[in-house]
């Protein structure tokens, strides 16, 4: 399973499928800043296994936001963060999951 930023989702599914990597696609949402997110759960044998993590890392970039997150910084009473701060997204995150069986009808 791969988590990626939507940002990054239709030139993955394309890569994907040119090299022969079957996918679903599942919209998702979450992390700090609550954006909408993709996730793919992707099918692969082992021995294929290196080339798709070198696909989603050539494919998925990081980058760098700037927002005011208007949160806590401590203790009650502090105050609101109001000064932008610039936060990392994107990138992917991956997990990989033994699967006991596969079955397509």
């Amino acid at each position: 399973m791969a988590v990626i930023q939507d940002a990054d989702a239709a030139t993955l599914m394309r890569a994907l499928s040119d090299n022969a990597f079957d996918v679903t696609k599942l919209a998702s949402t979450g992390g700090f800043l609550r954006e909408g997110n993709t996730t793919m759960m992707i099918g692969v044998q082992d021995d294929r296994l290196d080339a798709l993590k070198a696909l989603v890392r050539q494919t998925c970039r990081a980058r760098t936001r700037l927002v005011t997150p208007g949160v806590p910084m401590g203790e009650q009473g502090e105050g609101l963060v109001t000064e932008p701060l610039e936060v990392p997204v994107g990138g992917a995150v991956m997990f990989v999951l033994g699967v006991d069986e596969f079955v397509k009808v």
